[in-house]
């Protein structure tokens, strides 16, 4: 699949599992809402002390099945390095995802500060690969 078709899909169907992998390899899933930023990354906000951040601090590789939300349907895997931000530079990103997956927040200054309390992160995925290029 092309990295664009995939990228065209994720800015439309925001469900998705992220699986990193655990200190023994083994696979740790996580239910998240993704979308696509302005540089064609896939984004996901999560929490600082999220057992997916500590996974990917040790290995950058995740991937994601991304969903429609009637779960049938249209599906996809992705898959790249992530890169976390954490704040303050996550600030301006986590607002930008916000408006990619939920449009407009009535009230900015309520986000941030929910933002900062629960010590969000922004996790960027670099695509390499996303499929499936066949049905089968």
């Amino acid at each position: 699949m092309d990295l664009d078709e995939a990228r065209a899909i994720v800015a439309a169907q925001h469900r998705a599992v992220l699986a990193t992998l655990r200190r023994d390899g083994t696979p740790q899933l996580s239910p998240v809402l993704a979308a696509v930023d302005d540089e064609g990354r896939v984004i996901v906000s999560t929490r600082q002390t999220a057992y997916k951040v500590r996974n990917l601090r040790r290995d950058p590789r995740s991937w994601l099945c991304v969903l429609p939300d009637g779960f049938f349907g249209r599906w996809i895997q992705v898959a790249g390095d992530t890169e976390i931000v954490e704040l303050p530079d996550a600030m301006g990103p986590l607002e930008d995802y916000y408006r990619h997956t939920m449009g407009e927040h009535p009230d900015w200054d309520d986000y941030r500060e929910a933002m900062r309390r629960e010590q969000r992160v922004l996790l960027r995925v670099e695509l390499a690969s996303a499929g499936p290029d066949r049905a089968g």
